[in-house]
């Protein structure tokens, strides 16, 4: 009797202790207004979301390390929704993306609304692209801007008076107008940028080099369009690249999603320097050349 009552004491407090854990889950989740992804047994679809200007990679990079380190994670799908961004950040997240492919995680990407420019460029390391028909992508170009208030300065009595090392130092300074010879340089750093863009796209979409130049020329492509081109593989949706790495992953059935256990928000500091950013590119302080799409300009 003395055993029946210890095993059922037993039996009770592992009860006790789901319920609590249960309990405390959903508080969390109440609280937080978003859903806690537990360890579960077997194998996981991991999903890194990937929104707005690319402008900091620490964070989408920490994603993917994150899941790929995940053991009970096989595949991963990457929700892409940006136009793009910065060149470097796009090239530091690519170069993320390899590194855990080449170590044997399958990436498939799923575009949403648009996943251009900088945008497209991560995407392109995926083993499979997947958009929807009436996605916004390709847009493969380089631009940078600089904003020009020469003539502003002169209705206001402002004069901006600048000592350099050199004639192209101040390439680009927003008191004056750019010399020819400043825009033939810039031109030509351009270009090798540009070169890099079209370089990525043609060895990892396996196209001919002179296919993806005749693209390269900053248009924009819906979903249907860019299958035709061979810039994505399939048509489909989120579901759909979920099910897809699944298999991939060896994974029977439909297939358990997993998230970083801190998923990057859009904030309003987000959605405020995404317009300006869109609008001015940062002429000041921080410019750079971007793989973005600009529309409007």
């Amino acid at each position: 009797m003395a055993n029946k009552g210890c095993l059922w004491g037993w039996i009770i407090g592992v009860v006790a202790l789901l319920l609590i854990i249960l309990v405390t889950v959903v508080t969390i989740e109440s609280v937080l207004g978003e859903r806690i992804s537990l360890p579960m047994p077997g194998r996981h679809v991991g999903l890194v979301r990937v929104e707005g200007l690319l402008v900091d990679p620490e964070p989408v990079i920490a994603d993917i390390e994150e899941m790929t380190e995940d053991a009970s994670v096989g595949a991963v799908v990457l929700r892409i929704d940006s136009p793009g961004g910065g060149v470097a950040t796009s090239q530091e997240i690519y170069e993320a993306i390899v590194r855990a492919r080449d170590a044997g995680t399958p990436f498939v990407v799923s575009m949403g609304t648009v996943a251009a420019s900088g945008g497209y460029y991560i995407a392109c390391p995926a083993e499979t692209i997947l958009a929807n028909p009436g996605t916004l992508t390709g847009s493969i170009g380089v631009v940078l801007s600089f904003l020009n208030a020469e003539e502003l300065f002169g209705k206001i009595g402002v004069d901006l008076e600048v000592v350099k090392s050199g004639p192209f130092k101040d390439t680009g300074s927003y008191a004056r107008k750019m010399t020819d010879e400043e825009r033939a340089l810039l031109e030509e750093t351009i270009l090798d940028i540009h070169e890099q863009f079209v370089e990525i796209v043609s060895l990892e979409r396996d196209l001919p080099l002179e296919e993806v130049e005749a693209l390269a020329d900053g248009r924009v492509l819906s979903g249907r369009q860019a299958l035709e081109a061979g810039l994505i593989d399939r048509l489909g949706t989120l579901n759909d690249a979920v099910a897809l790495a699944g298999r991939l992953a060896g994974i029977e059935g439909e297939p358990r999603v997993r998230t970083p256990v801190k998923p990057r928000r859009l904030t309003l500091v987000d959605l405020v320097g995404s317009t300006l950013g869109s609008l001015v590119d940062r002429p000041t302080g921080s410019a750079g050349a971007q793989y973005l799409w600009c529309p409007g300009k």
